[in-house]
């Protein structure tokens, strides 16, 4: 019987460490989403700081498509964030039911 309990638990702890890599490989989305959105922030903040040498109406055929990259950047990286929030709440519940289910994982993760 304990050799089965130790199979049990030793394949509870495997699950929880699975689930903590895939959390931390959310987590490394997460701050690539974090990157992707301080790009377009940057890009702006130094046209408005170089506003004075240049006039709008000359270039903006340039600032058109440069505006709509800014806003896809922006995009893409409220998408890579909020979607690695989501998923890092579902493995915790994950955690949780594994924790519920046994209690040798209770000892080690809070």
């Amino acid at each position: 019987m304990t050799d089965d309990t130790n199979k049990i638990d030793s394949i509870a702890i495997n699950e929880v460490q699975l689930i903590l890599a895939e959390k931390r490989t959310s987590l490394s989305v997460m701050r690539t989403g974090i990157a992707v959105l301080a790009l377009p922030l940057s890009v702006m903040s130094v046209l408005i700081a170089t506003s004075k040498y240049y006039d709008v109406l000359h270039v903006m055929h340039l600032m058109i498509p440069l505006v709509a990259l800014n806003l896809a950047l922006l995009v893409f990286g409220f998408y890579l964030v909020i979607g690695s929030i989501i998923r890092m709440r579902h493995y915790d519940r994950f955690i949780r039911e594994i924790k519920r289910k046994h209690s040798i994982i209770g000892e080690y993760i809070e």
